[in-house]
Formats: C-alpha cells, sequence, structure tokens
C-alpha cells in the first residue's frame, strides 16, 4: 500500500522590492544673460568673450542683434517668465542708459519679467560719467557690479585696469545717491608683489564704500590670456595666498558680511539672485556674442547647452538670427555639472535639488559623497551636503570625484571650479 500522496514544500513568499521611482525633471527658474562683448582695454588676466573697441561702438546694431537672438529663443521659455536678468561683458556700461532702457522693453515683450526682476548692469568704474547711474536706474537697472578689483594705483596699473580708485569711491557714492546700494564690487587678492597688510588694506577700501555684495577672488593665470603666456613677477606663493583669504574673509566677515559661496558675500537679503540661479542649476537664456545658456526640456527629459557665436563681427553679420548650437548634456556629465555650481555654495546642495534639476536618483552621487565625507572634504546636516572648510580649499577635487569615467566633456571640464569668479558667468 503506497503511502500519502507528496505534497509540493511551500516556502514563505518573498517580500516584493518596491519599484524603483525615476525622478521626475522639473523645469526651474529661468534668468537671462546679455552679453557685451567690448571694452575700452583688454585686461591681461581677462579669458572672457571680450574684446577691444577699436572706432564707434556699433550700439543700435549691436541692440538689434540682441533683440533678434532674444526672439529665436523665446520658444523654449516653456512658459515661465525671466526671473533675473545680467548684463555682463566686456563692459556694458559702454551702452547709453537710455539704449538699455530700448533694450528692456523690447525683451520684456518676447518673454515677460518677473515683477520684482533683479536686473545687474557690470560696470567699469572709468567709463561712468556723472549722473549716469540715475539714469541707469530710470531704465531699469536695480542692481549694479562695479569692477575695482584693487585700490592700490600701483595693482591697477599691473592689472591694466583704466580707472582710478578715485573713480571707484567715486562710482560708489553716485550709486547710493542713484538709490542704486545694491551694488556689488568686484576685488582682487593674491596680486604680484601683494602682501598681507596690502591685500587687508583692499578689504577694508572696498567695506568703507558700503556695497551690499563683495566678490572677492583670486587673480588666476588663465589659459589664452595675456597673463597666462607671460606670468607677471612677484605673485604670492600658494601658502601666502591662503592666509590672505582667511585673513581677508574674517575681515569681511566683521563688516556683517556672510559668505554663501565660495568668493561671494553678502549683507542679509543681498545674495545675487541671477548667481544663486546658475549654482543651483536654474536655467538661462545666453544671449550675445559668445554668450552660454543652459535650458531645460522637460517634455523629453534632457537639459541642454547653448552657445552663440563669439566674435562680435561675425554675430553681427548672421550669428543672431543663425540656428541655435544646442548640445544635450549627456546623464553621465549631469552629477559633475550640478556638482560644479553645487558645491561653490556655503549651504551646499539637496538631494531634493539634484533629482528634481537633473531627473536623476540620489544615490547616482551617494557613493562618492559618503567618500568625500569619509576623507573630511564633505560634511551633512538634515538636509543639506556641503563642502567642509577643508574641502573649500580643495574644491576642484571635491568636484572632480563627479566626473564621469574616461574623458568627461570639453564643455564640462571647460567650465571647472576653480575659475575666478567676478559676478555673471556666461560668456
Amino acid at each position: 500500500m503506497s503511502g500519502p500522496e507528496a505534497q509540493p514544500e511551500t516556502r514563505p513568499a518573498l517580500p516584493t522590492a518596491p519599484p524603483l521611482t525615476v525622478p521626475t525633471l522639473a523645469a526651474p527658474p529661468l534668468a537671462l544673460y546679455l552679453h557685451f562683448p567690448w571694452c575700452v582695454r583688454k585686461c591681461p588676466y581677462c579669458d572672457f568673450n571680450s574684446h577691444t573697441l577699436h572706432g564707434q561702438l556699433p550700439q543700435q546694431h549691436y541692440l538689434d542683434a540682441l533683440v533678434a537672438d532674444m526672439a529665436a529663443q523665446a520658444p523654449l521659455a516653456g512658459g515661465r517668465e525671466i526671473s533675473s536678468i545680467f548684463m555682463g561683458g566686456g563692459t556694458p556700461s559702454l551702452f547709453a542708459p537710455e539704449a538699455i532702457g530700448r533694450l528692456l522693453e523690447a525683451l520684456r515683450q518676447l518673454v515677460p519679467f518677473q515683477p520684482q526682476a533683479e536686473i545687474t548692469l557690470e560696470a567699469n568704474p572709468g567709463t561712468i560719467e556723472r549722473g549716469r547711474f540715475a539714469e541707469y536706474r530710470a531704465a531699469g537697472i536695480t542692481r549694479v557690479s562695479l569692477g575695482a578689483q584693487s585700490f592700490a594705483s600701483a595693482q591697477l596699473e599691473r592689472l591694466g585696469r583704466i580707472h582710478s580708485s578715485d573713480d571707484t569711491r567715486t562710482a560708489a557714492a553716485e550709486l547710493h545717491a542713484a538709490g542704486l546700494a545694491n551694488f556689488n564690487l568686484d576685488l582682487m587678492y593674491a596680486l604680484p608683489d601683494q602682501d598681507l597688510a596690502g591685500a587687508l588694506e583692499d578689504v577694508r577700501a572696498a567695506l568703507a564704500l558700503k556695497p551690499a555684495h563683495l566678490s572677492h577672488y583670486q587673480l588666476t593665470l588663465e589659459p589664452g590670456t595675456l597673463f597666462g603666456a607671460l606670468p607677471p613677477a612677484g605673485l604670492p606663493d600658494e601658502d601666502l595666498a591662503a592666509l590672505m583669504q582667511q585673513h581677508c574673509q574674517s575681515e569681511i566677515a566683521a563688516g556683517g558680511y556672510r559668505q554663501y559661496e565660495v568668493s561671494a558675500y553678502a549683507r542679509d537679503g543681498a545674495g545675487c539672485a541671477h548667481n544663486l540661479n546658475y549654482w543651483n542649476f536654474g536655467d538661462y537664456f545666453g544671449v550675445g556674442a559668445g554668450a552660454h545658456g543652459k535650458l531645460t526640456d522637460q517634455a523629453h527629459g534632457t537639459i541642454g547647452r547653448t552657445q552663440r557665436e563669439r566674435e562680435p563681427r561675425r554675430y553681427l553679420a548672421s550669428g543672431a538670427q543663425a540656428p541655435l548650437a544646442l548640445r544635450d548634456i549627456p546623464d553621465a556629465d549631469l552629477p559633475f555639472e550640478f556638482m560644479m555650481n553645487g558645491l561653490r555654495l556655503v549651504d551646499g546642495v539637496t538631494s531634493a535639488r539634484f533629482e528634481s534639476r537633473t531627473g536623476l536618483p540620489w544615490s547616482t552621487v551617494a557613493t562618492q559623497l559618503t567618500s568625500l565625507e569619509a576623507r573630511g572634504l564633505v560634511e551633512r546636516n538634515s538636509e543639506y551636503w556641503r563642502a567642509s572648510t577643508l574641502g573649500q580649499r580643495f574644491l576642484n577635487d571635491v568636484i572632480a570625484a563627479f566626473l564621469p569615467p574616461g574623458p568627461a566633456s570639453a564643455q564640462s571640464r571647460g567650465q571647472g571650479a576653480d575659475r575666478k569668479n567676478p559676478e555673471g558667468p556666461g560668456a
């Protein structure tokens, strides 16, 4: 007699793994960068797309080209309003206030501006005539960035600047009188033959002018510049430059300014909204000769970089009407591009912002961040991951941890974290 029929072995059901959620790529705020490529004289340290002006400024021709350029890009706004505008260069203050006013009105008709949009004009203290800041304010400018660089006459001469320290003081006084107290001063340190006392003296001279914002950054020798080819003698060594940075930071903090980015300090509420949009991986139109932009295509799940014709004469001839050069950023490059910007901020980055502005899961960068934390280069709290004090000193090494394996894109490698940072990158 046979025994009972064998029953199949029963096992408890395995738990079902939760489905992997793919972050939704959001359409971030949209800013506008306008590039003005001419200067009275090209500075030997400058690697921006700037050109010495020879002959008459083609003011109306160039403004017409900017409007045509914006008209070609306007359909890509995706219903968003412009949150901030930055006019950089070159020297935008070579253009007359009434011309700037006409330009802003024409651009506003193409893509609306938010009611409280920050509108910044870069200005060289040596190109401003008396009373002009009041006219710029009437034209719609709400913020000015002055290229002071130094208050020492010998340094200004070595840097190729066309202005004097008195020009900067006069410009600052006129900004206050015009009701444009929300202004930035660009200031360099680690200049040729500069000692610690000289660097601190420059900072104190800048703070005495009561700017709302201060950009304080080290002179760097960029490829393709005169200083890059023929470095000036007497540059401070790395240890002295670090000492200058440390003591100047303390002096700036004592003056009531909070550091919120590697080289940016501001009074309460006076952080540069336009640059914060860059650093938080927002979108921006790049309009003008050589201007770069960044645009998110939410429908297709892609993020692209744009670039306009660099040479002003070619841009004026056809570049503003030419098809927009648009390159999608590969997913493998997005962590580096995001961190290259976000880790410049003293507050750092959040997982929510990373996911919404790259469309990638936080796990894409979690391993690198944990490794950097173990080395003391980044730190975290309940919300933010940020570079530590040590990490800020070696920020290139921190950001390099997010480079994809193999050769990174030329565009990514060309926007390194050690780039000097006067206001308004975008060209």
